[in-house]
């Protein structure tokens, strides 16, 4: 199946194998606990890709992971927690920025923003807040860029603070995956010397 993903200076044409997109609700097939996103289902038989694909508020994270070329990566067997942030988040970053990452000559610099966004490990929000609880309520979460981040609790929700002191809330938590779990959020997180 071939998509096009948008930004203001260019569009960005992936194939990915496997039809991504198919429509499985009418089958019924998704987990009723499963939240959705921006609207649409998620299914929690499919992958982290194949799911954030189908979401309408992660075109530009979509459009991204192709770009750095970790759609297989993170199409794999995982298991995967994914601090997945919305178009929103990334609109919110300073102008110009989006569009640069998405340069392939920032293809070094994107795959490490993207990968800070990852734990290679599965971890739901009664986990994350258990550990959080845990260490006093502020948890070290170590990710596959190399970044660590600080886990805290926030009138009931998950907050994520990056090196840069930028904190993220997540808006969506739990949304189950074939490979692992995604956890949407409201701000793009940093490793330090951005």
């Amino acid at each position: 199946m071939t998509f096009n993903i948008k930004s203001s200076t260019r569009t960005v044409t992936a194939t990915l194998a496997g039809g991504l997109m198919a429509v499985a609700m009418a089958s019924g097939a998704f987990a009723q606990s499963n939240p959705t996103v921006g609207g649409a289902p998620m299914l929690a038989e499919r992958n982290i890709v194949e799911n954030a694909v189908n979401s309408p508020i992660h075109t530009t994270l979509v459009a991204a992971v192709v770009e750095a070329g970790l759609a297989e990566t993170l199409s794999g067997a995982g298991p995967f927690t994914v601090f997945a942030p919305t178009d929103s988040a990334f609109a919110a970053l300073p102008a110009g920025s989006v569009e640069a990452l998405l340069e392939r000559r920032n293809r070094d610099r994107l795959t490490q923003i993207l990968t800070c966004h990852v734990v290679p490990a599965e971890a739901f929000s009664n986990t994350i807040g258990g550990m959080i609880s845990g260490s006093g309520g502020a948890h070290r979460i170590e990710t596959v860029g190399g970044c660590v981040f600080t886990a805290r609790m926030s009138g009931g929700n998950i907050t994520i603070e990056d090196e840069q002191g930028r904190v993220a809330t997540v808006t969506i938590a739990d949304v189950d995956q074939s490979n692992g779990v995604i956890h949407v959020i409201d701000t793009v997180l940093l490793p330090s010397a951005m």
